[in-house]
């Protein structure tokens, strides 16, 4: 398997295989992510990070959860935001030993403007290929991967 735009020895008019397909479609997206986040100065974890943050306020062990990364990590994916002044700690009022972590005014309008330029390139990308029914079709479809039970 590769990491270009067609697998090896395909030809663009063959089909993919589902497996194929979600991997380049995967790729895809995750350029997009990525370009973004250049024009921002922030690595994919860290838009995974602002992502997450978009809607709620979480605890280190949450955020960890989500993003697959241990406490050492988060804790220095965490710093690093709070430096950026992205982010910011407030002490759990359930927990006396817990922090809460939430976006701050810089982290909420950062995570808006970089959210809407990816939103624009990947509806671009979509509605340049696919018909409305299409569209409709991929998002009910990849809803329902989305939300269906992790594999492990």
């Amino acid at each position: 398997m590769t990491t270009d735009s067609t697998p090896a020895g395909l030809t663009d008019d063959q089909p993919l295989n589902t497996v194929d397909a979600l991997v380049q479609l995967s790729f895809l997206t995750q350029g997009i992510m990525s370009a973004v986040g250049a024009e921002y100065d922030l690595s994919i974890i860290q838009i995974r990070l602002l992502g997450i943050l978009r809607d709620r306020q979480a605890g280190m062990l949450e955020l960890g959860g989500h993003l697959g990364l241990d406490k050492s990590s988060m804790t220095g994916l965490v710093g690093r935001a709070e430096k950026r002044g992205l982010v910011q700690r407030s002490p759990s009022p359930h927990d006396g030993r817990a922090v809460l972590v939430s976006l701050t005014p810089l982290g909420r309008q950062l995570t808006e403007r970089g959210a809407a330029e990816m939103s624009r390139r990947i509806t671009g990308l979509i509605e340049r290929r696919l018909t409305a029914a299409q569209r409709t079709q991929l998002t009910e479809l990849a809803t329902a991967l989305v939300r269906a039970q992790p594999l492990t």
